[in-house]
């Protein structure tokens, strides 16, 4: 099955139109099966998509237009309603494919456990991978509830897959302790409440390496992006999000592969979140597709 034949919906603006010509795959995973809180998020990768009509194809940031990168958005994947288990076995197949024709993979959530199956697709290639997890939300249970497939476990399902030293979390301001006690004790790098310092930090030591690359809309205080299941006060601004994003395009690191999750459109009739989506989207796609 070809990337172009697989999935139907919109696609975001300037996208290309065949995957064969393209060097990144953007794809949507509309699934919310298991959110603790409010459910949505499974309608957020349309919407960004429909908010990036309204972005310049320039950014003044970067100085690099759209019609630089070559991109496919696929659309949204067609997932089995409620089946959790099935649908992460369908990502993870479709970015095993990705990752097969060596191009970039870009998901749109959808809730934060699909970024589990990708990053187990990625892995394959890349052994010696890090993981940069930028988030409100530890996501470092075990199990929620009794269920170990849950939004809340997938960065502790991968601490355990690529190693906890490998991965680094930042924004984390809510979570259980024992949430708190495991990063402290693994040996994972966690910074708490703030983005861009720390990362500006830390990127120097990731020099060089591949890296694959998270982003939780929650991260933003909900003044910024109410529409997102599980809001959380306290949080940075869309300013901070986009400078940090700049920080990763600037660096050394290698960006492989990467991915937006938990937009709930329903919860934003401003719209200001999928519209910070979209923008953050546009500078990822310019910033880390070398």
């Amino acid at each position: 099955m070809r990337f172009d034949e697989a999935y139907s919906g919109k696609v975001f603006i300037m996208s290309r139109p065949t995957a064969e010509e393209s060097d990144v795959i953007m794809y949507g995973m509309p699934m919310d099966w298991t959110v603790s809180f409010r459910p949505g998020s499974r309608f957020g990768p349309n919407r960004i998509r429909e908010a990036s009509i309204g972005l310049e194809e320039y950014s003044p940031y970067l100085d690099k237009h759209l019609e630089e990168v070559s991109y496919f958005d696929a659309g949204d994947m067609l997932l089995p309603f409620g089946n959790a288990a099935r649908s992460i076995e369908m990502i993870r197949d479709y970015v095993r494919k990705i990752m097969n024709q060596n191009k970039f993979p870009l998901g749109l959530g959808g809730e934060h456990l699909v970024t589990w199956p990708v990053v187990q697709a990625v892995h394959e290639k890349y052994e010696d991978m890090a993981f940069i997890h930028i988030d409100a939300h530890a996501d470092l249970r075990e199990e929620y509830e009794g269920e170990a497939l849950s939004h809340s476990t997938p960065v502790r399902k991968i601490c355990e897959l690529i190693g906890p030293e490998n991965v680094y979390s930042f924004g984390i301001r809510s979570g259980m302790r024992e949430e708190f006690q495991y990063a402290q004790s693994s040996g994972m790098y966690m910074a708490k409440y703030e983005v861009l310092e720390p990362l500006k930090e830390v990127l120097p030591k990731l020099a060089g390496r591949n890296v694959y690359v998270t982003i939780d809309i929650d991260v933003l205080d909900p003044a910024y992006a109410p529409g997102t299941g599980t809001a959380e006060a306290g949080g940075i601004s869309s300013k901070e999000l986009l400078a940090s994003i700049h920080e990763m395009a600037n660096s050394d690191i290698n960006v492989i592969g990467a991915d937006l999750v938990e937009v709930a459109p329903a919860y934003d009739p401003t719209e200001k979140t999928q519209i910070a989506a979209s923008k953050c989207i546009r500078e990822i796609l310019l910033g880390w597709v070398k």
